[in-house]
């Protein structure tokens, strides 16, 4: 409970303290000893809590540890393209939205760039990552009629969100990721025009 409606309560800020701990514990021991070599039991022990409260906090596991979501991916690609400036389309606000985040943004402070490289040499932590993103499909597709002006998505426009969605951990592994994301983007433009 917040006590004004912006600063949040004792507990909220102890809920939040609790997570930070283990997520911190996770990293470091992660980045130590390697993701596959590190057991659930050790990150509590290593953040002072129960195994019980780690699941409590992060029930989706080890992977979540690194890449807690909390609705954070649904609610900034709904801002890209919801809070989009007047004259850009749909697809060149997700495309600069993926662009400034991981792994495509150069200026990612330290703890950021240390999650990714940590992400992206983790198979179990990418695929992890990518299932998050794909799990946005739905509410991406429904903006993408929003922004097409329809009142519902129709297939194409799933299949749009889904290509959207694929296409940073595609262009993730190409030896230029900026120009793989963008020529990536170039061709959903040409395909779903005026989007």
């Amino acid at each position: 409970m917040t006590t004004n409606g912006s600063v949040p309560g004792r507990r909220e800020r102890k809920k939040a303290a609790t997570r930070r701990a283990l997520s911190d514990a996770a990293l470091e021991l992660f980045l130590a000893r390697g993701y596959d070599k590190v057991k659930i039991a050790e990150i509590a022990e290593a953040a002072d809590t129960a195994v019980t409260t780690l699941f409590a906090h992060f029930p989706a596991g080890k992977e979540a540890l690194i890449l807690d979501d909390s609705g954070e991916r649904e609610a900034s690609l709904s801002a890209a393209v919801r809070d989009r400036p007047d004259g850009i389309t749909a697809l060149d606000a997700l495309h600069d939205f993926f662009g400034g985040r991981a792994p495509f943004a150069d200026d990612l402070p330290e703890e950021f760039q240390r999650r990714m490289d940590l992400v992206m040499s983790t198979p179990a932590l990418r695929d992890y990552a990518r299932q998050v993103w794909i799990a946005c499909q739905g509410s991406l597709a429904g903006l993408l009629a929003e922004a097409a002006g329809r009142t519902e998505p129709d297939d194409s426009l799933y299949v749009l969100a889904r290509y959207v969605l694929e296409t940073p951990d595609l262009a993730s592994t190409r030896p230029d990721r900026k120009a793989a994301l963008s020529e990536a983007f170039t061709r959903l433009k040409q395909a779903w025009p005026g989007l």
